[in-house]
C-alpha cells in the first residue's frame, strides 16, 4: 500500500492491461486490420493497449536497437513489462546474481531513458522451493530505482516471512493465474503485477478481474496481462478491461 506521505503527493495511479505479447498474425482480423504488415502490429496495438508483456527477454537478450525500436513504435505513457533472463531464474535460481540482475536492467536503459519500462519480472522455476535466505539475496541485490515483480509458481513460498521480504524492498508480489494454480492476493509493493494465465476467460470472471484490478489500483499503479493465444480474445479483453476503468 502507498504511505500516506506519497497520497499526500498527488501520486497518480494508473491502471496498464496488455497481453503477453504482440506478434500474432492470428490477430487478423478481429483486433488487427486484414491488410495491416507484422512491422506494424505494434504500433497498432499500442494505440489501443497501453502495456505489453514482453517474453522474448526470458531466452534472448534484447539489442539496443530493437529495444529503440520498440519505444519508437509506441506513444507516451506506453510501459513495457519485461520478463527477466532465464540465465538468472532458472539456470542460477538466484543464487549469485546480483551482477548479472544488474546487467540485466541495464541493458534495458533504452526503454528507461524513453520513460517506458515497466516492472521486471522474475518468474522462478515451479520446482524452486521457498528458500527465504536464497531470496533475501536475491531481493537485497536489486538495483535501486526499478521496479520487480516475484512470480513464485511452489506454493511453499506463499508465507509472511516471503511477504515481509519482498514489501522490504518494495517488490510486487506477482498475482498469477492458471488452470491448476493461483498466488494469493496479497500486495507486497506499491504497485500490483497480474498475471491472468486461464485457457478461458467468462464474461463473470472478467468481471471479477476488472473489480481485483480496481481494487488494486486504489493503492497504486496496476500492471494486468491476460494470456496471448490463437485467437485475439486476450487482447479485446485486456481493451475490455481498460475501458472499464476509464
Amino acid at each position: 500500500m502507498l504511505s500516506a506521505e506519497r497520497l499526500a503527493m498527488g501520486h497518480s495511479r494508473k491502471i496498464y492491461a496488455g497481453t503477453s505479447g504482440w506478434a500474432y498474425a492470428t490477430w487478423k482480423p478481429d483486433f488487427y486490420p486484414t491488410n495491416l504488415a507484422s512491422a506494424k502490429f505494434l504500433q497498432y496495438y499500442a494505440a489501443r493497449l497501453n502495456s505489453v508483456e514482453v517474453n522474448m527477454t526470458f531466452r534472448r537478450h534484447p539489442t539496443e536497437k530493437l529495444l529503440v525500436g520498440w519505444a519508437g513504435a509506441v506513444p507516451e505513457g506506453f510501459q513495457f513489462a519485461i520478463k527477466a533472463h532465464q540465465s538468472i531464474t532458472h539456470f542460477a535460481r538466484l543464487r549469485g546474481v546480483a551482477g548479472a540482475t544488474v546487467d540485466f536492467f541495464a541493458s534495458l536503459q533504452p526503454l528507461r531513458e524513453a520513460s517506458k519500462l515497466g516492472p521486471v519480472l522474475f518468474q522462478l522455476p515451479p520446482d524452486l522451493k521457498c528458500d527465504l535466505p536464497r531470496l533475501e539475496e536475491f531481493v537485497g541485490g536489486l538495483p535501486h530505482g526499478v521496479r520487480a515483480a516475484m512470480e513464485f509458481r511452489h506454493e511453499t513460498w506463499f508465507v509472511r516471512e516471503t511477504y515481509e521480504l519482498l514489501q522490504a524492498k518494495n517488490v510486487a508480489l506477482c498475482l498469477a493465474e492458471s488452470e491448476k494454480f493461483g498466488t494469493p492476493d496479497v500486495s507486497t509493493a506499491d504497485f500490483s503485477y497480474f498475471r491472468l494465465r486461464k485457457e478461458e476467460y467468462s464474461a463473470q470472471a472478467r468481471k471479477k478481474i476488472a473489480k481485483r484490478v480496481s481494487e488494486a489500483a486504489k493503492h497504486g499503479d496496476t500492471y494486468a496481462y491476460y494470456k496471448h493465444e490463437g485467437t485475439p480474445d486476450d487482447a479485446l479483453y485486456a481493451e475490455a478491461l481498460l475501458k472499464k476503468m476509464d
